[in-house]
């Protein structure tokens, strides 16, 4: 019965082929709402029925799950598509946390780390919604030169990204560091495919951010966030960073 759980887990903690279930959802969703609602809620819905087994799940499907993220790391280098990227940068962060169930309680904590990972990808889903609304798409080549046009949206665009691939002060990074240190004693090769994984993350945020915000703008003018936006937008990214250095506080 617990096999099953995990089996059923696997969907909402995304291990491949059963990801595609969530990425295909993703894709179809034209609302923006939903789209941040179902990166909210996923996650969390996968921690409940790992929390209801009981059980620590067994290594072999730790092992599915870290090769689960290197795939969509790997997968997410090639994107250009803004929105495909998230979906599948989002899958590889969540597929992750089937290593730290070694580890810590598969309720609160890891709640609280799958919160960590999804914030980015929420507040990604939104402004690729707000760049798909002013240019039609939210492509790489086909939309560059953001910084020139929208200073205001690409300033955020930028440190969501730089949130959403785990830079050091944001939680995301605390949760690798944290999930490493305790799985290297116990799972070294799995810590060390998760050191892979951070490093393709960065190589993909480093080159979507330069195909949508490096390069000459375009002629026309385009409405750039407002001040209150920019502000709000701000402070949500503002508490991300003290979110993080909480979870500083709270490593071994």
């Amino acid at each position: 019965m617990s096999m099953i759980a995990f089996l059923i887990a696997a969907v909402f903690l995304p291990l491949f082929p059963l990801s595609m279930v969530f990425n295909r959802l993703f894709a179809q969703m034209d609302n923006v709402w939903m789209r941040m609602g179902l990166l909210v809620l996923w996650p969390q819905i996968g921690v409940l029925l790992l929390a209801a087994t009981g059980q620590v799940p067994p290594v072999w499907l730790v092992y599915w799950a870290v090769l689960t993220a290197c795939l969509y790391a790997f997968r997410a280098v090639s994107l250009r598509e803004l929105g495909l990227w998230t979906s599948h940068m989002a899958t590889s962060a969540w597929s992750l946390l089937w290593l730290s169930a070694l580890f810590v309680d598969a309720g609160r904590d890891l709640a609280l780390q799958a919160a960590g990972f999804s914030a980015p990808f929420v507040l990604l889903a939104w402004l690729v919604a707000r760049v798909e609304s002013i240019f039609g798409a939210a492509y790489a080549g086909a939309v560059r030169g953001l910084a020139q046009n929208l200073p205001r949206l690409s300033g955020i665009l930028v440190v969501a990204i730089l949130a959403a691939v785990a830079t050091p002060v944001f939680p995301g990074f605390f949760n690798l560091l944290k999930t490493v240190t305790q799985a290297l004693p116990v799972v070294p090769w799995a810590a060390l495919a998760v050191l892979l994984v951070w490093l393709l993350w960065a190589w993909s945020g480093a080159r979507i951010t330069r195909g949508l915000v490096v390069g000459p703008g375009c002629a026309d003018p385009k409405p750039d966030l407002s001040r209150s936006a920019y502000i709000a937008l701000g402070l949500v990214l503002l508490l991300l960073i003290l979110a993080g250095l909480l979870a500083w506080g709270q490593l071994p």
